[in-house]
């Protein structure tokens, strides 16, 4: 236990008030950076609201201190969905005050957006923001990320939720007697631990790829709010997506080459490496993200051919290579459900004969990235145990009585992991349901519900503008609408099994 003891005071307040204090700390970067553009009014509103904040709660981490308190991962997980909710509030006073044009309903639930990594648009025209306010608003979102990998890692992996439960070995610790039962010292070094290891993983990633997209010709504010907005796969974007940017197809290959860390935790994590062996390219997560990217990319372009007639015209190389380009990265960006568009994707569309495949982008955004990453939807590994299964049932088909071998059998208890995966897409499409069929109730019309609902349960905000071409604009709906996408956000960051988890009982009794 000396271990827990050697604690700083920070570590040992709940994981609200840290966020709040982080949260507080993180104005004064906007604030500096309307000063230096001489926008003293922005600059003032970050300035005043971080130190009030840190005033605040500088008094709550006085009364805290008294009680040498420690908390453990039911309280962790609770600080979380609280943050989820309150935190928002504090982030959008500042926009609030700087704007003063815009209801703080709007800008509340925008935060949300952000700090999910959602990064839906409920400002309406993004031209009233500053590029202080575009700064602030992919920061909150690439905090959100950062945010996610310490509490896949530090909350969720004990818990064997947030798809850990497909990972845990039928040895761990797993069951609801020993999920609560950890100590509480133990769940403050965990977090200590995976913040050491995981913010200048984060910090360091994102640095790079500003630096790369910044060498390929794009404007420094740009380069970095889209750097953010990759690593935490929120696309947002001061101009016009890829559209506007100044890199073209060589930024495109930078960006799709970081928005690989969503498909597996193993791309930034040292279990990558076995020995000698670099285990990336084992990893069933890695390897089907990268197969569904490829196939459907194949599947759009050659569509060209097959829904051609007769007097075909073969374009030229270039040409068919720009859309195939157009293809691979918005399959990638939106399965690892970031939401960036190809400056190609028109190209693409005209080449497979699609104007907006809304339906695969949907499909994608539903399946998402791996498992502790920023991305949301199911999660590969969930999609990969079930495949194995269904495997294993056709064979059995097959063989009644075969013995199941390693190419089906490689992940012990594959059944009952496999009934776990399936019980939470279950609970996910039951949430789709519900969430749909409350917003048309509330109004929306069935199409448009359903994609909202997609959109916020896998963070995938952008999805909405992609698919109904501009026809929904968020800041035009109602105020119960709002409202309830910002609890489909929270709930698709949280996953609906970590909800449960909080009311489980038996984990408020231990």
């Amino acid at each position: 236990m000396a271990r827990h003891s050697q604690a700083g005071l920070w570590v040992n307040l709940p994981l609200f008030i840290n966020i709040m204090i982080v949260a507080s700390m993180s104005t004064y970067v906007p604030a500096i950076h309307a000063l230096i553009r001489d926008d003293h009014v922005t600059s003032r509103a970050f300035f005043y609201s971080g130190t009030l904040g840190l005033i605040v709660l500088s008094f709550v981490v006085i009364v805290l201190a008294a009680r040498r308190a420690e908390y453990g991962f039911l309280d962790q997980l609770l600080s979380l969905l609280a943050a989820y909710i309150f935190v928002p509030l504090f982030l959008s006073v500042p926009v609030y005050e700087s704007l003063e044009t815009t209801s703080f309903l709007d800008l509340y639930v925008d935060m949300i957006s952000a700090m999910t990594t959602t990064g839906g648009n409920f400002v309406g025209d993004l031209g009233i923001l500053n590029p202080t306010l575009h700064l602030w608003r992919a920061q909150v979102a690439w905090l959100g990320g950062l945010l996610m990998w310490i509490v896949a890692a530090a909350v969720f992996a004990p818990l064997s939720l947030g798809g850990f439960e497909v990972t845990a070995r039928s040895h761990a610790r797993s069951s609801a007697d020993t999920q609560w039962t950890v100590s509480k010292g133990e769940s403050s070094y965990q977090v200590r631990k995976v913040i050491r290891i995981l913010v200048p993983t984060y910090v360091l990633l994102t640095v790079l790829l500003w630096l790369g997209l910044t060498i390929a010709g794009e404007n420094s504010l740009v380069a970095v709010i889209h750097a953010m907005s990759t690593m935490a796969t929120s696309g947002l974007s001061p101009i016009d997506g890829l559209i506007d940017s100044k890199t073209g197809i060589p930024g495109e290959i930078i960006m799709a080459i970081f928005m690989l860390f969503a498909l597996s935790r193993l791309t930034f994590s040292s279990e990558a490496f076995v020995g000698r062996q670099w285990r990336l390219f084992r990893e069933p997560e890695f390897k089907i993200g990268v197969s569904i990217v490829f196939l459907t990319s194949v599947l759009l372009f050659v569509r060209h051919w097959i829904g051609s007639s007769g007097d075909i015209v073969i374009e030229e190389l270039p040409h068919a290579m720009r859309a195939f380009w157009g293809h691979i990265f918005t399959v990638l960006s939106f399965l690892s459900t970031t939401g960036f568009v190809s400056a190609e994707w028109s190209l693409a569309s005209d080449w497979s004969g699609f104007k907006s495949p809304g339906l695969i982008l949907m499909g994608l955004a539903i399946i998402g990235g791996g498992v502790a990453t920023t991305a949301g939807g199911i999660k590969l590994l969930r999609i990969y145990v079930l495949y194995l299964n269904g495997l294993r049932e056709i064979e059995r088909l097959i063989h009644p009585s075969s013995v199941p071998g390693k190419s089906t059998g490689r992940i012990d208890g594959r059944q009952s992991r496999a009934f776990i995966a399936w019980i939470f897409v279950m609970l996910f499409t039951l949430s789709l349901a519900i969430i749909t069929v409350l917003l048309t109730l509330l109004g929306g019309g069935f199409e448009d519900a359903i994609l909202l609902t997609i959109a916020s349960l896998s963070t995938t905000g952008p999805l909405i503008d992609v698919v109904s071409e501009g026809r929904i604009q968020l800041v035009e709906l109602s105020t119960a609408i709002k409202l309830v996408l910002a609890g489909a956000m929270v709930l698709g960051r949280i996953e609906t099994l970590a909800i449960i988890a909080l009311m489980s009982v038996e984990a408020w009794r231990r």
